[in-house]
């Protein structure tokens, strides 16, 4: 008898242990599907404009400015995030095209100021408005991606949270990994080929210029 109900305790324990595990593993396995798509969504190299926006936010700063950094990308993932839910719930929605066309927008509007404020010794002053255009780019370029994260996740909007929050963190995770390689590229230049911190502001952030520049002239909404 003791044999028995033994036999029946550790049966229904090992069941249920079996399908904590079964359910943690299927848990992790979606939060790392989601997070791999955000992370390709920002390392992309056909999506650079999500890259460029980032060379200019990053150029004006160094190492020791790394919580100021840290703050504006965290801004970029909320605007990012804060478009995908009012996609996601329908709430707002906006035209590809016009969405395309204001992305570059934003780009050449952070670089053209790193051109007017390089140099200066000190960033405060101009945390204000870097950190509201970070949040427009980030609203901006979340609609842009909105259709696409709605096919790849059918069901109902309350369904669609946790993968959202997933995907937000594969993002800020490729957003940390290009800021890190920008700086580091940064201190290489700065300390190698004794480049002044200036002239790097300068240099990155007229290359992005020149390259947004035809993105914007070659824009769809022209054609309209």
């Amino acid at each position: 008898m003791f044999f028995i109900e033994f036999k029946i305790i550790f049966s229904a324990k090992f069941k249920i242990n079996c399908k904590f595990t079964f359910l943690k593993n299927q848990t992790m396995s979606e939060f790392w599907i989601y997070f791999k798509i955000g992370l390709n969504h920002v390392l992309d190299i056909n999506g650079y404009d999500h890259v460029l926006f980032l060379i200019a936010l990053t150029v004006p700063y160094a190492f020791k400015d790394w919580k100021r950094i840290l703050l504006l990308v965290t801004i970029f993932t909320i605007g990012h995030t804060l478009a995908l839910m009012l996609s996601v719930f329908n709430i707002v929605t906006v035209q590809a095209n016009i969405v395309e066309f204001l992305i570059p927008i934003t780009i050449l509007i952070t670089a053209s100021f790193n051109l007017f404020t390089a140099g200066k010794s000190s960033k405060q002053e101009s945390i204000t408005f870097i950190g509201a255009i970070t949040i427009f780019f980030g609203i901006i370029h979340g609609l842009g991606f909105s259709n696409y994260f709605k096919e790849i996740l059918p069901g109902k909007p309350t369904d669609k949270l946790f993968p959202l929050l997933e995907f937000a963190t594969g993002i800020e995770a490729a957003q940390i990994i290009v800021v890190l390689v920008v700086l580091i590229l940064s201190f290489i230049v700065q300390t190698l080929f004794r480049f002044s911190k200036r002239d790097f502001t300068l240099t990155m952030s007229a290359f992005v210029i020149g390259v947004v520049i035809p993105l914007i002239i070659e824009s769809p909404i022209w054609k309209r």
